[in-house]
């Protein structure tokens, strides 16, 4: 069927399949990020980005595209996550002012509205990277012009836009020299192409293959956030079901063999025990989230078809309680604080012992956040309201949080500035040099200035076999990187810390702090530091516990 106008009700389902075609390949895209490490989330931050935006454009269908179009800008802007998150915001939101007056369009407003997206993203980075999503978009949006002006069905022009994205993500290689020597391509392109595939597949009238539409995607069930504001509407005694209990079952060949497998079966087996029940599986595993009474008759279940891995079982009766008593003091402190403080800090962090850090030398709200978990937009302007300071000083601690700072210091009412912290020894040297009698401006210099005052060293594990920077790695092996830079491995975790501090301590340093992942223990810390004391006499070294989760290690030296 020929479409020749482009109303927004049809846009508005081209935008649900997009976002829906997205969040059934998140693991294929996040498995293209370029690094090794645990943290491979370029998928997760765009899924959960067009998500939001798909979520308010389904709450403000209309026949206007003008109104749908602001309304996916809203909600990409509200949910945008991670450097790519951000960059995709950007793109729908110059997309959406280019046709807000406009009931309709047609092909060549829709190339013009993708060319306003693409102008929108560049301005939004400081420093472009061509090979990346923004190529991919601009590519793209450059051919939807030159079709446009021959074919004004939009289902052909989109479909050759399509092909064009898909062209140009194959060239991302030969655009970013690490793309290349890793042999994959741009992970934040990729998943531009996907939006891409369910925007044709939308107007061919096609599903894409995947999960069925309405079902929860498996990272859907990572975060169980929603429990707090649920239980802050009753009372203790009335929760039923006492454990919200998370769990995934590896299958076992043997074990699949002797009770085969069933979603439909599983989940309705699942039921008899507790409520909340979601069941996610693909051909490796099942994830579970249920709420149940007896969490230890749901797992004996669950090993019937393999291993239980990633376990959470949470005590909702305790956590109900808090939650309620942490509101009443909430409550108690906004009756007796409603005077603005002059300045107030906002920290992200991974880890309890980094956060109380953050808090010891100044930060007001530290949002747990980083790697696999970067905050949204609209996360970290809630932690600028809660901070109730008349200047507030943001400290991402982490690159692919930056752009969702600065974008959050834009929509808020108060003075705010962004201080790029990249990294945890970043933002807390930054922290230090905080001076509450001077002016925003000259703190933000001061700050800014302190970042390049000390050097970042974590150890963390590779998730696959890789080839970069010279470095042959190998699955599990541990990796020591320096200010982004893989620079040292090892098989064995505290040999690869001696190598990386090895590596970045020389004549100059004078201190070196040393923070303490979740799975490090006390010795292998006290065997650390007497090998810089012998090795490196010159140096005075402090520890902490940060119990931050995947980075074993992470080395401030200064």
């Amino acid at each position: 069927m020929s479409i020749t106008a482009l109303d927004g009700k049809r846009f508005a389902e081209m935008v649900i399949q997009g976002a829906q075609h997205l969040s059934n390949n998140v693991k294929m895209v996040d498995a293209l990020n370029v690094f090794p490490v645990p943290d491979g989330d370029t998928g997760t931050n765009m899924n959960l980005s067009i998500t939001s935006g798909a979520k308010e454009v389904k709450n403000n269908v209309s026949d206007h595209i003008g109104k749908v179009g602001q309304a996916l800008a809203k909600g990409l802007l509200m949910g945008a996550r991670g450097n790519s998150g951000v960059i995709l915001s950007q793109l729908f939101r110059g997309f959406a002012k280019s046709i807000e007056q406009k009931e309709t369009i047609n092909s060549v407003e829709f190339a013009q509205a993708l060319e306003a997206g693409v102008e929108t993203a560049y301005k939004a980075v400081m420093k472009p990277v061509e090979g990346t999503i923004l190529t991919v978009a601009k590519d793209a949006a450059k051919k939807a012009t030159t079709i446009a002006k021959r074919q004004p069905d939009i289902v052909l022009f989109m479909d050759e836009v399509l092909t064009e994205a898909k062209a140009s993500l194959n060239r991302t290689p030969e655009l970013l020299p690490v793309l290349k020597e890793v042999g994959v391509v741009d992970s934040g392109g990729q998943g531009l192409v996907m939006i891409y595939e369910g925007f044709v597949a939308e107007l061919k009238g096609e599903k894409l293959p995947g999960v069925p539409a309405g079902a929860p995607s498996l990272n859907e069930l990572v975060n169980a956030e929603h429990h707090k504001y649920a239980q802050t509407h009753m009372s203790t005694e009335d929760i039923e079901f006492g454990y919200c209990t998370e769990f995934m079952v590896r299958f076992e060949e043997e074990k699949v063999k002797a009770n085969p497998f069933s979603e439909e079966t599983f989940r309705q087996d699942l039921s008899q025990w507790g409520d909340s029940l979601l069941v996610v599986s693909d051909e490796d595993i099942v994830k579970v989230h249920i709420h149940a009474e007896h969490p230890g008759e749901v797992l004996n279940y669950g090993q019937k078809y393999g291993n239980l891995i990633n376990m959470k079982i949470e005590n909702m009766r305790e956590q109900h309680s808090n939650i309620l008593f942490e509101e009443s003091q909430t409550a108690q402190v906004a009756a007796t604080s409603a005077q603005q403080e002059e300045y107030g800090v906002v920290t992200v962090s991974m880890g309890k012992g980094i956060a109380e850090l953050f808090k010891s030398i100044g930060a007001k709200v530290v949002i747990e956040g980083g790697q696999t978990m970067n905050p949204s937009t609209e996360d970290i302007v809630k932690a600028i309201e809660q901070v109730n300071a008349k200047k507030v000083i943001i400290l991402p601690n982490n690159g692919n949080i930056v752009m969702a700072a600065r974008q959050a210091a834009q929509v808020v009412d108060q003075d705010v500035i962004v201080v790029p912290s990249k990294t945890v020894p970043q933002g807390m040297t930054a922290l230090l040099a905080f001076n509450p009698q001077g002016t925003l401006e000259e703190n933000e210099q001061t700050m800014t200035e302190a970042l390049s005052h000390v050097k970042t060293g974590q150890v963390t594990y590779a998730v696959r076999d890789t080839s970069i920077d010279g470095l042959e790695i190998e699955k599990n092996d541990f990796m020591g990187i320096v200010d982004g830079k893989i620079s040292v491995k090892d098989k064995d975790k505290l040999e690869a810390a001696k190598k990386l501090l090895a590596y970045m301590i020389d004549e100059d340093a004078e201190i070196l702090t040393i923070l303490q992942g979740e799975d490090v223990a006390d010795e292998h810390i006290d065997e650390l530091v007497s090998y810089v004391e012998s090795e490196f006499d010159h140096v005075e070294v402090e520890t902490h516990k940060g119990d931050q989760p995947l980075y074993s290690y992470i080395f401030a030296v200064e």
